[in-house]
Order: C-alpha cells, then sequence, then structure tokens
C-alpha cells in the first residue's frame, strides 16, 4: 500500500440523519416493519411514522453507513474523507457540521429541491434496531460526483452496499472503483443487508469479484451472498477477494486472508443498542489496515471498538468512551 498518500480512508455513501427512538415491539408492527432490519419508504411514509410517533423522545446523530465509518476511524487518529450528498437544508447544514467536528474531511455536494436523508432508528428494549430509511438527496449521487483526484490520495476506498441498489449511484460507485484501480487505492465495501444481496446477487458477486480487496459482512449477508454458513462461507468470499470479514455478532468475527483464518473473540459489555456495531468495526478494522497493522491486530481493534459502540446510544461512538480508544490503539500499535 502507498504510505505516501494525504488520506487514510476515503467512504463514499448515503449521508444521514439518524432519528433515534426507544418504542416496544407492538410500534414495529403497527408501521409493518421486520424486526432489525432496513426498510427504504419515501417522505410521505417517513413523515407519516414521525407523526405518529410524536409524544416520543428523539435523539438526532449524523449517520449513514460509511460516513459512521469514516467518522469512527478519525477517531482512532486515521486521516478521513467522506463524499455523499445532502440536501440545501437545516439538516444538511447540522450533518456536515457534526461530521466537520469530529474530524473529518467533506465533501458533501447540496442537491436543491431534496431534503437530507435520514433513518427513523427503532431501539426495542432489546437493544436490537429496526429502520425506516428514507434516502432523500443521498440518492442523487452520480458519477459525476465522483472525485478522481480524493480517491487518488487515499489508500482506502470504503463503499457501503446500500449504494449498488439504485443504478445511479451503483454506477457512481463503479466509477469511484475504477479511479481506486488506477492509482492503487485498495476497495472495501460493507455488503450492508441480506435483502440487498439477495435481490441484486448477480451484480455484487460480479462487482467483488472484479474491485473489490475487503469484504465485510455479518452472518445473514453472508449466506445471502454465498448460500453458505460461517467458514464456508468466508472461503468463498475470500476467493472473492483479498480479505474476508464475517461479524458474527456477540460471538466475535472470522478474518481471512488466502489461506489464513483469524477467529477474534468479542469484547463482552453491556448492550445499549447494537446500531453501528457493524460500521465501528470496519473503522477499527480499516484504520489498522491504513496504519500497517497485522491483519489479526486490526480485526481486533475492530471487535473492541464495536463493543464501545454497543455501549453507546447512538451508532456513533458516545464521547464518554474517547478515553479507551487511546488504551486500545495502545495495546495494538506495535503489532
Amino acid at each position: 500500500m502507498n504510505t505516501e498518500k494525504e488520506y487514510d480512508i476515503i467512504g463514499i455513501g448515503n449521508p444521514l440523519l439518524d432519528i433515534i427512538i426507544e418504542v416496544e415491539e407492538a410500534v414495529l408492527l403497527m408501521h409493518g416493519l421486520k424486526k432489525g432490519e432496513m426498510h427504504l419508504v419515501d417522505s410521505a411514509q417517513s413523515q407519516s411514522i414521525l407523526e405518529s410517533l410524536e409524544e416520543h423522545t428523539k435523539t438526532y446523530i449524523s449517520g449513514g453507513s460509511a460516513g459512521n465509518t469514516v467518522t469512527g476511524a478519525t477517531l482512532l487518529g486515521a486521516r478521513g474523507l467522506f463524499l455523499g450528498v445532502i440536501g440545501d437544508d437545516l439538516h444538511g447544514d447540522a450533518y456536515e457540521e457534526e461530521m466537520q467536528r469530529g474530524g473529518v474531511i467533506t465533501n458533501l455536494l447540496r442537491h436543491e429541491g431534496a431534503e437530507t436523508g435520514c433513518a427513523i432508528t427503532f431501539v426495542t428494549p432489546d437493544g436490537e434496531r429496526t429502520f425506516a430509511t428514507c434516502l432523500g438527496a443521498a440518492k442523487h449521487l452520480g458519477k459525476h460526483h465522483i472525485s478522481e483526484a480524493d480517491i487518488r490520495k487515499s489508500k482506502i476506498l470504503h463503499i457501503e452496499g446500500y449504494l449498488l441498489e439504485d443504478v445511479s449511484t451503483r454506477e457512481a460507485v463503479m466509477a469511484a472503483m475504477d479511479f481506486a484501480k488506477m492509482h492503487g487505492t485498495l476497495i472495501s465495501i460493507d455488503l450492508s443487508a441480506a435483502w440487498l444481496i439477495t435481490k441484486n446477487l448477480s451484480v455484487i458477486r460480479e462487482i467483488v469479484k472484479k474491485y473489490v480487496n475487503i469484504v465485510f459482512v455479518n452472518e445473514d449477508e453472508a449466506y445471502a451472498f454465498t448460500g453458505k454458513k460461517e467458514r464456508e462461507a468466508l472461503q468463498e468470499i475470500c476467493d472473492l477477494s483479498d480479505i474476508a470479514v464475517v461479524k458474527l455478532g456477540a460471538r466475535g468475527s472470522l478474518v481471512q486472508t488466502g489461506n489464513k483464518v483469524y477467529t477474534i473473540d468479542p469484547y463482552v459489555v453491556e448492550v445499549v443498542n447494537t446500531n453501528g456495531a457493524g460500521d465501528m468495526y470496519a473503522a477499527g478494522f480499516l484504520h489498522g489496515i491504513a496504519k500497517g497493522q497485522n491483519i489479526e491486530s486490526a480485526g481486533k481493534v475492530g471487535s473492541h471498538v464495536a463493543a464501545l459502540v454497543v455501549n453507546s446510544p447512538g451508532a456513533r461512538l458516545h464521547e464518554t468512551h474517547y478515553r479507551k480508544l487511546k488504551d486500545i490503539l495502545k495495546e495494538f500499535e506495535s503489532s
């Protein structure tokens, strides 16, 4: 990897304002939402859901999968850049300001006539999260938004799989990956959701085989992608890429490169909510790769910081955990 590049990681994804609401499971049933999944809704549906929950307390936090990962990597000391499309509105202003306060360099394009996207995040008493996501301006990402210069200056390009759902955003992703290949930038992707993979399986497999160096999936996504479970799925994904990561939730994770498989233990914490755990795992892992750590150490950092997010109220690390990051990095910095 070229160590002279200006950025450690550039993330491209959907900039979404997370609206976090604690609810009982009956609320999910009332809105026809399957627990634990991400559901795409339009602006009218999103507004209707929010109106029905007017009396509930809401917390607003900048989110989106790739945005979360870049923010997490930046907190760990990486130099991060994030590209996406927001609305020309107050939510867009808030999103950009929060990203910049977190140290992330932003290349956020404004789309007039569309609101900044939002993800209504339902947190049930068991800590599980369910999403009703309105992409808003984010869905207007196109090839013309992709910056070759930014990708050329980055060690790693990280993509969220949700961008592969729409033809226009998929074309933007492939343009970004072409630039990455051209300039020696590693390509990482989080495949995001089992339903997304099932719906677009042949296209996603082709993209992974042609472009991707690092693949992140959870158990359900691994099965959707390969029809196999855990180690067998890990092997098949690794056959298509350089590094495969299968996240196993409370059981830790599996990482494979070549014929070497690493079993990464979990860090046990009190579960506040599971929102953002996978994004933060990717942040820790990619930070390690960018900084030259070995793969096992990168996986351990990913596991550790993901646990801290599980113990935080939102999809990003709560400031009360910031001091713990130094201890984590000190433990693995020489690995």
